[in-house]
């Protein structure tokens, strides 16, 4: 890497950079709670999985950029899967 500081991110990469880390951070605890449970352990190792090659191959091909598309469609992904799974909980709890 060279000598110097890299460039300041925009806010706008800002935002999906900490859409993707409280993604990420979330799947995490979910991790941890289905592995002490013993609940769902299938989809929580998979989502962590997902998030990991995902995330890291959308900023390879964005060449590091938050705000690129690829990126965009992500976060997004893995917002859905945030929803399906709370529509589980849910279900599960009526």
């Amino acid at each position: 890497m060279p000598d110097g500081d890299l460039p300041p991110l925009a806010p706008e990469q800002k935002r999906w950079a900490f859409a993707a880390a409280a993604l990420f951070l979330l799947a995490i605890g979910f991790l941890g709670f289905s592995l002490s449970t013993r609940v769902m352990e299938v989809f929580a190792v998979g989502w962590v999985a997902l998030q990991i090659f995902g995330f890291v191959g959308a900023l390879k091909f964005s060449k590091g950029d938050f705000a690129h598309p690829l990126f965009k469609s992500q976060v997004m992904l893995h917002l859905m899967a945030l929803a399906l799974l709370v529509a589980v909980i849910i279900r599960a709890f009526k």
